[in-house]
């Protein structure tokens, strides 16, 4: 009787351990990642969404699950990320830049050494849009002209100024400088109230395609002579304009300008194996990636590693030296 309550008790401790370490086999397998991005109406979401889809393709070989979470935007996203509650997230190159440098919002907080760049995304152009019964066909022309440069505390009021000041136009007295949302821009340019606007984002845009599409004609207005402001700012780039996404506008060309651009950022604590296979899925699937929104149409993979400030990621490093992009 004692052998046999002995071996009941031996198997029915064999049967717990082993039911016990399913759970754990099945976690070991399966990586869950987070892709912080920004307002689900922005294109930093349907980004996240994008890099989630091809990696998730892969499941069963990388054993990695991505998901994407609706946040504030960069600086939520940086954060989120240093803290461990992200794993990855959608930055403006310009704030990566003050994060990883311990400006702007991380004044206090001081360089945030943990942030790691692992590629750069869509451009957010630098957008200035004209009215055409105002002449202005060149940045110098805004001269005079009533501009609106953005409302105060907003990322592209900067971009603007910068622009203007580059330029050698002093936003204060060079210009009737107005301080709106770009949200009210389009509809105050329509009316005759405002001459051109400024406005920082990625394309196709609705504001733009606003702008353009009403019954005072508009034209988008290259912004050039700009090698100064990209050797002073690294976390600006060359971007262009796509005319095609504005079929109201009356520019017949893809119109010159730059601006900052979305960037994909980690922490040094994700592992490598995590960072290089999401690395290695996108830019193996490059143009399968374009495809998933059309602000991804001016990528290029050389320019995907571009305007990046914080150190690149060792696991995204390992995937560029093995694909000769470094």
């Amino acid at each position: 009787m004692r052998k046999f309550l002995l071996l009941i008790t031996v198997l029915v401790f064999c049967m717990a351990a082993f039911a016990g370490s399913l759970p754990q086999t099945a976690q070991a397998k399966t990586i869950f990642v987070t892709i912080g991005t920004g307002g689900i109406t922005g294109v930093y979401y349907p980004t996240g969404g994008a890099i989630a889809k091809i990696v998730n393709q892969k499941r069963k070989i990388y054993g990695i699950r991505a998901t994407v979470e609706s946040t504030g935007g960069s600086v939520f996203n940086v954060n989120a990320v240093m803290a461990g509650d992200l794993e990855f997230g959608v930055v403006q190159s310009d704030r990566q830049y003050q994060a990883w440098n311990g400006l702007a919002e991380w004044k206090d907080k001081g360089p945030q050494k943990d942030l790691r760049a692992v590629f750069t995304i869509h451009p957010e152009s630098i957008t200035l849009v004209a009215a055409e019964d105002a002449n202005i066909r060149t940045i110098q022309d805004l001269r005079g002209k009533r501009v609106n440069i953005g409302n105060p505390g907003s990322g592209q009021r900067q971009n603007s100024i910068d622009a203007l000041e580059n330029a050698g136009i002093d936003w204060k007295t060079d210009i009737k400088a107005e301080g709106v949302k770009a949200a009210e821009a389009p509809g105050l340019l329509q009316d005759g109230r405002i001459d051109a606007f400024f406005y920082t984002v990625g394309h196709p845009n609705g504001n733009i395609k606003e702008a353009t599409s009403g019954k005072r004609k508009v034209r988008i207005v290259p912004i050039t002579g700009v090698d100064k402001l990209l050797a002073k700012f690294p976390y600006y780039a060359r971007a262009i304009v796509p005319v095609k996404f504005y079929p109201g506008a009356t520019n017949k060309e893809d119109v010159e300008t730059f601006g900052v651009k979305a960037t994909f950022v980690t922490s040094i604590k994700v592992p490598d194996k995590v960072v290089y296979a999401i690395t290695k899925e996108v830019f193996d699937n490059f143009e399968a990636f374009k495809k998933l929104h059309p602000a991804y149409s001016v990528l290029t993979k050389k320019n995907m590693l571009e305007g990046m400030s914080a150190p690149i990621h060792p696991g995204a490093m390992k995937y560029y030296k093995e694909a000769g992009l470094m």
